[in-house]
């Protein structure tokens, strides 16, 4: 019976401790840091030139493993990788259409621009493809480069055809090895690459098939027209 008695005791003691142990697990372990990517803009000069077209910002697409919440980054050897505990607080093709939307918003030359999800009736829709977003490591432990590439292209909203294209690579280096100082270099260089594709963007002209006011007249196509707005933007003014 002592036997017994010590043996339902021992029991006792055992559930005990395993309640315990549970209530001082304090449950699943801490999910970690989230870092925020969203550059800030100068605002518009007064009396900035508007486009009188309406654009719609479309999802991004994405190389491999950057349609996510963690914050991606290169080794060495160059095999892809995450920091550990470390999230960004939406997918990165999320942050970046949103920060395309503050950067067009921002330049105050352009008053209908909208998320694809907001069914905007548009003139024209920019297609983006994120090519890097990321950190990169040299030397294991060291401190990282950053990298952020986009690629985007304009198309008419009716048809879809494509009236042309541009790229932008940004690069930076944190300031330490860190997720912080990775994301806020990242952020950086989206904050540099994000006003190249807005000024870009915004030389196009109002698609030919809807000049306001205009008769059906062919005209020169969309695309001819932006490379001609393109290379007006980049001749030197006179003196």
């Amino acid at each position: 019976m002592l036997a017994r008695r010590l043996f339902l005791t021992g029991i006792s003691s055992l559930a005990l401790s395993a309640c315990s142990g549970n209530m001082l697990g304090l449950g699943p372990p801490d999910a970690g840091s989230i870092y925020m990517v969203a550059p800030k803009f100068p605002p518009a000069p007064a009396g900035a030139t508007k486009v009188q077209w309406a654009l719609t910002i479309l999802r991004p697409d994405n190389a491999a493993g950057l349609d996510t919440d963690r914050i991606a980054l290169t080794q060495p050897d160059g095999s892809m990788d995450y920091y550990a505990r470390a999230i960004y607080p939406d997918r990165l093709p999320t942050i970046v259409q949103h920060a395309l939307l503050d950067g067009f918003e921002a330049s105050g030359r352009i008053d209908k621009v909208a998320l694809e999800a907001d069914a905007l009736h548009a003139d024209y829709n920019l297609a983006v493809e994120i090519k890097d977003f990321a950190a990169h490591y040299s030397q294991q432990d060291g401190i990282p480069g950053v990298t952020v590439g986009i690629t985007v292209k304009l198309t008419t909203a009716h048809g879809r055809d494509i009236v042309g294209s541009f790229s932008t690579a940004q690069t930076g280096t944190a300031s330490v090895n860190s997720a912080g100082a990775a994301t806020q270099a990242l952020q950086q260089a989206l904050g540099a690459a994000i006003p190249q594709i807005v000024n870009w963007t915004l030389t196009a002209p109002f698609p030919v098939t809807q000049q306001p006011g205009s008769t059906a007249s062919p005209g020169k196509p969309a695309e001819q027209l932006l490379h001609d707005a393109t290379r007006a933007s980049e001749r030197p003014a006179r003196q």
